[in-house]
C-alpha cells in the first residue's frame, strides 16, 4: 500500500521560500503520477502542480506558474516543491496526492477525485 508524507511546511514571511516534500513508502512511484493540492480554510482543494514520475513531464496551475517548481528525485522516492516569492494567499495545507499513470492525464490532472493515494499534508502560512 503506497503511503505518502509530506513535510516541509512552516511559518514564512511574504516574499520567503520553502520547499515542500513528498515521500513515499510502500511502493516505488515510477508508475505513478504525483500531484501537489492545497487547501485554504473555507475554499476547495485545488491543485498546483503535478508530475509524471515516468517521464518527468510537469504541470503548473496558471495561479502559480513561475514561482512554483515541482521535481523528482525516483532514487529517493520522492517529490519536491519549490515555492518561491510566497504570498499570503498561498497559506493553506499543501497535500502531496497519487495515482497509477505512466503520463500525465491532463484533463484531470488537478481534479482531486482523480487520485487514490494522499498524504496528511502540511501546513504553509505566509504572513509577517
Amino acid at each position: 500500500q503506497l503511503q505518502l508524507v509530506e513535510s516541509g511546511g512552516g511559518l514564512v514571511q511574504p516574499g520567503g521560500s520553502l520547499r515542500l516534500s513528498c515521500a513515499a513508502s510502500g511502493a516505488t512511484l515510477e508508475h505513478y503520477a504525483i500531484g501537489w493540492f492545497r487547501q485554504a480554510p473555507g475554499k476547495e482543494r485545488e491543485g498546483v502542480s503535478c508530475v509524471s514520475m515516468s517521464d518527468g513531464s510537469t504541470d503548473y496551475a496558471d495561479s502559480v506558474k513561475g514561482r512554483f517548481t515541482i521535481s523528482r528525485d525516483n532514487a529517493k522516492n520522492t517529490v519536491y516543491l519549490q515555492i518561491n516569492n510566497l504570498k499570503p494567499e498561498d497559506t493553506a495545507v499543501y497535500y502531496c496526492a497519487a495515482k497509477i499513470s505512466i503520463r500525465l492525464d491532463y484533463a484531470r490532472r488537478f481534479t482531486p477525485g482523480a487520485y487514490d493515494y494522499w498524504g496528511q499534508g502540511t501546513q504553509v502560512t505566509v504572513s509577517s
